[in-house]
């Protein structure tokens, strides 16, 4: 694409077993408009497709942008009138920019995968990727992505989102990890569809700065084991002593 460098990072075969190949489309001062990425997803999806491309994942940040899946509601939009992208995603809508790192895997699905259960690894990824930080997370039963749980701190805070699509079997849109991010633009918006809970960053959760390219290894690593495909062993959901979430979302799409 114009004015954007898709680096690709990794190798389409390792010694006969599948890879994933990743693409560092860029970051800080180069972050990457959500129109060009998105209009590169489509591109990558039809070729996966096809068969005639790789299974790849895009990583970037994003300028400022809102971005609203199918199931957004009127109320849960800017009142200010702020532009919002609408997408073909599942999931409501969500914010992305500058400190938030955002993924796009774009892979054929095995055939014993289903959507769920892929929008499940991408959870444990992710938990997996704060794990090594020292970020305690795990799934809130009913919703998509990965929390925090309610401490003395506050309550249930959301440090990941999930938001796919899934068409002729392959994935597109994906994933964003809160890692520095400002969390003062979700003050315009319902998040996710979200208002009993609320949305944190790596950096707050552990009282230093956590930049987006320090988590890319990371990502990368957990990515690549979960989509293999093989079994793993999910991490339990975070423990309600009350009650069950009151907005049930999924961030999905077939």
């Amino acid at each position: 694409m114009e004015g954007t460098c898709w680096r690709g990072c990794g190798a389409l075969t390792l010694g006969g077993v599948r890879a994933i190949k990743y693409v560092e489309a860029g970051f800080g001062a180069d972050a990457v408009d959500y129109e060009t990425a998105w209009a590169e997803q489509r591109r990558l999806h039809a070729e996966v497709a096809e068969g005639t491309g790789s299974d790849t994942v895009i990583l970037l940040e994003h300028p400022p942008v809102y971005t609203a899946g199918k199931r957004t509601e009127p109320q849960e939009r800017p009142v200010d009138g702020t532009p919002v992208v609408d997408v073909d995603r599942g999931g409501k809508i969500t914010w992305h920019g500058p400190g938030q790192l955002v993924g796009y895997p774009i892979v054929k699905l095995a055939s014993h995968v289903y959507v769920v259960d892929y929008v499940r690894r991408l959870e444990e990824a992710l938990i997996g990727v704060c794990a090594e930080l020292g970020v305690k997370t795990g799934r809130v039963k009913g919703r998509s992505g990965v929390w925090v749980a309610a401490d003395d701190r506050g309550r249930e805070r959301k440090v990941a989102a999930i938001g796919i699509r899934v068409a002729q079997g392959v994935t597109m849109h994906g994933f964003s990890l809160n890692c520095s991010n400002d969390l003062t633009w979700y003050d315009r918006i319902v998040p996710c569809g979200i208002s009993d809970a609320d949305v944190t960053t790596l950096s707050k959760e552990l009282g230093r700065e956590v930049a987006v390219t320090e988590v890319l290894d990371s990502v990368r690593r957990h990515l690549d084991e979960l989509l293999a495909w093989d079994e793993y062993e999910r991490s339990p959901d975070i423990e309600h002593a009350d009650e069950e979430p009151t907005a049930i979302t999924y961030g999905l799409t077939v």
